[in-house]
Formats: C-alpha cells, structure tokens, sequence
C-alpha cells in the first residue's frame, strides 16, 4: 500500500447506508473513526437512509425506509427503527445486483452483501455498520472502528461535512477510476462506496488513499 500518514488521530462521522467514496476517503486522514449513534434529527441527515449507484440507465437513488411511528426530532440515531414497508430489501437487492451484477467484483462481495441487505436488522444503525464493516473488511482499509464513547475526543469532525446531499464542506479532490457505466454516462463522482469497490476491488484503497491526499 502507498505509504501514507493520517493527519489525525480519531474522526467522528455520521451513520451512513453504504456510504458516498467521499465519506470513505474523508475517513482516510483519521487513524480510527467512531460512527456516532447518538445524532439526532433523523432522517434529516441525506446519507443515512439514501445512497446512490450508478446503473444502466444512469444514477440509481435507493431509500431505506423508516418507522416514522415511533422516532421524532430528539431520537437519537441508535433508536431509528428500519420499516420493511414495500419489500425495499428485495428491491434493493435487485438493484445492486443489476447495476453491478457484470462489474470485475461484485462476485467477490455478491454474497455478503445480499446477507446483509437481506437480513432481519431492526435498526438502522446496525445494518448501516454491517455494511461499513463489509467494505472495510472486504477492502482492508487502514480504517479502525473506534469505539462510540470516543465521539467526545474526536480531532475531525465529518458530522454533516461529507457524503450528504448538499455541498461538502470538505475540500476532497474527485479522482476517476474505472465505471462499468462510463461508456454511456461518463464518469460519475460521489457515488456509493459500493460502485468503487464492485469496479475496482482491493485497488479502491488508492483512490480512496489519493482523494484523502488532496484535502
């Protein structure tokens, strides 16, 4: 891997559903990250619920569905329970396998990420971590999950600073990697992690570790 120093010791950052490459690369410049589930003002924050892939026809938007019954502006992130309203894990799943069912990696993540996105989490939290830790896991990124006691001695704070819908805040450089789809839609930025690592696989760390480079 290209020799690289972190410019700081923990981040803090908002839960994510398969969060953006810039969340990812963003995460890069810390040692350790702690995912805090104590946010609220939830769904307020785009990325928690939403993320975007890059299909045949062009920018997929998919949309976990929440319990609005039971959540208001003050619960925190850890109680946000997931709705199975309209069958979306079946929905999802047809969609991730669609857009990058042909792409060089998807075998190598297919059955893990279908047990995940198919599986019975109540909450959002959980099943937002499973997927985080899939892609640390399958990319080996020299990201180490902070315990969540640690958000008060965070040195970057990426709450509400990348991977939402609105501009980030953070200064992250776009770097172009491989898309199955560019032929017909050019290159996309600022897609789900999911689409650098069905693309790219194990080399996705570079382009991560070049983005976090250029900050």
């Amino acid at each position: 891997m290209a020799a690289f120093d972190p410019k700081y010791r923990c981040a803090v950052a908002q839960s994510a559903y398969l969060g953006s490459v810039r969340y990812y690369a963003a995460m890069m410049q810390a040692q350790s990250v702690a995912i805090d589930g104590s946010m609220t003002g939830i769904p307020a924050l785009w990325a928690h619920n939403h993320c975007r892939l890059s299909g045949a026809n062009g920018i997929q938007q998919l949309v976990i569905p929440v319990d609005r019954a039971n959540y208001n502006s003050r619960t925190p992130m850890r109680d946000i329970v997931v709705s199975n309203h309209g069958d979306w894990r079946h929905l999802h799943w047809g969609a991730m396998f669609s857009a990058y069912g042909k792409s060089p990696f998807f075998e190598y993540v297919a059955d893990d990420l279908e047990r995940i996105i198919k599986g019975d989490q109540k909450y959002l939290l959980d099943l937002n971590n499973e997927l985080h830790q899939m892609v640390i896991d399958f990319l080996d990124l020299p990201i180490a999950v902070a315990p969540e006691d640690c958000v008060a001695d965070a040195d970057l704070d990426l709450r509400r600073a990348v991977g939402e819908r609105r501009p980030d805040r953070l200064d992250l450089a776009d770097t172009e990697y491989y898309q199955l789809w560019a032929s017909r839609h050019g290159f996309m930025p600022n897609l789900s992690i999911l689409d650098l690592l069905c693309n790219t696989g194990r080399e996705a760390v570079f382009t991560l570790l070049d983005m976090a480079k250029h900050t």
